[in-house]
């Protein structure tokens, strides 16, 4: 199982990028594949190639009319069906005894 942490943005297009994103976003919520938004970035779980291909359809999706994308991406792979979006946090949260501000 893969836990995939990205963000993608176009260079000069200005200072917003939020209409760029929000298509980036549409694309991953289409996807059918878990996924969680955060203020920095998107976290994508699943197998390799599930998650490496919603990063290329994004990509894709901007290269129709950004000439410049950068994108920051950051992988866990470990071995196993189980889930760890959200079971990560509630290790450590279990560890502390109490619940954390996400």
């Amino acid at each position: 199982m893969v836990l995939l942490e990205f963000a993608m943005a176009p260079h000069g297009q200005g200072e917003s990028l939020s209409a760029h994103v929000a298509r980036i976003l549409d694309v991953i919520d289409k996807s059918g594949i878990t996924y969680q938004l955060t203020p920095m970035g998107t976290i994508l779980e699943g197998e390799w190639e599930d998650v490496m291909g919603v990063v290329t359809a994004c990509f894709k999706t901007l290269q129709v009319d950004c000439p410049r994308i950068g994108m920051n991406l950051k992988v866990d792979y470990r071995a196993g069906p189980e889930s760890r979006l959200s079971s990560k946090i509630e290790k450590v949260q279990a560890r502390l005894g109490r619940q954390l501000k996400h």
